[in-house]
This record gives C-alpha cells, structure tokens and sequence, in this order.
C-alpha cells in the first residue's frame, strides 16, 4: 500500500467527536494504513460535505469512516453521495448515550447503505479494523497486518485466571 496516499478518509460531524474518532486513526496507524481526518458536518458545513464526497474516488480512498453524534446524518449523507463503503460510528452523547445516533445510522432506507459498528471506542477501533479487512482484499500488505493484529491480539488472552500474558 501506498503510504503517502490516504486510504481511508475519517469523517466526524465536530471537534468533540475526536476524542472517539481518534481510536480509528491509532488503529490504522497500528496497522500501516494510511488515512486523514476531517471536520465535516451534515448540517453546519453541506457545501464541504459535498465537495469532500465529490473527490474522494479521485483521490485513492478506499473505505470512509464516519463518526456522528445525534442526530447522526453524516454517514447517510456520504453514503448517498459517493460509492464508496461507508462506515458509521455512532459518537456516545450525553442525553441518550449514543442510541440516537446508533438508531439513525442502522435505519437507512434500503439502496443507501451504511455498515454501522458500535457505540464510541469499540466502534470506533472495528471501523478500522473493517475497513482493514475491506482493503486486505486487495492487498496482501493490509491483509498481512490485519492477520498480525488478530494473531496478537488473541495471544494476549490468558488461558486461565490470574495467568500473566
């Protein structure tokens, strides 16, 4: 894989969905795919929402990530706009701790999909780890350092309680 050139474009709806949407960034990272980060949001910023979704096939990116809080449009707004996969995660708020935006990325209307992960960090780190397993399709590299990650993750697991790893 390239790796001057992102592969996977992360979306977030604002500033404060960083400290979820990071996760994705350090999990990429880990495995040697390279990605950028924006600040785009459905409803303050449509005109870069739709500049952003009009050159990422131009660009090289492979996979993009979205991570939106409430009512969560973005990643139903980059999947209708590009035919790119679209993954969702949906950012923990403080009112309803993340279930309205679980609700409006899983409801999508049919013939505009949205692979939507779970609620804040695991989402987050799954996204990326998905989107691993998308381009390790296509390349032996990515596919290799996903297969690495798994294989360390699972030795990391004691066999018994109270075993150090």
């Amino acid at each position: 894989m390239d790796a001057t050139a992102p592969a996977v474009g992360i979306v977030m709806g604002s500033q404060s969905d960083w400290p979820t949407m990071q996760h994705t960034v350090q999990t990429l990272e880990q495995l040697g795919i390279a990605c950028e980060a924006r600040i785009i949001s459905a409803h303050r910023t449509p005109d870069r929402l739709g500049a952003y979704c009009r050159e990422v096939g131009d660009r090289g990116l492979k996979v993009i990530i979205a991570g939106a809080g409430m009512a969560a449009a973005l990643p139903g707004m980059i999947a209708a706009l590009t035919p790119l996969p679209v993954l969702g995660v949906p950012i923990e708020s403080e009112s309803l701790k993340g279930l309205d935006s679980l609700l409006s990325m899983v409801q999508m209307p049919g013939g505009v999909p949205v692979g939507t992960l779970a609620i804040g960090r695991p989402g987050a780190v799954n996204a990326a780890l998905l989107a691993a397993a998308v381009i390790g399709l296509s390349d032996p590299e990515v596919a290799a350092a996903l297969a690495d990650y798994r294989a360390k993750q699972a030795a990391a697991v004691p066999e018994t309680p109270g075993e150090a790893t």
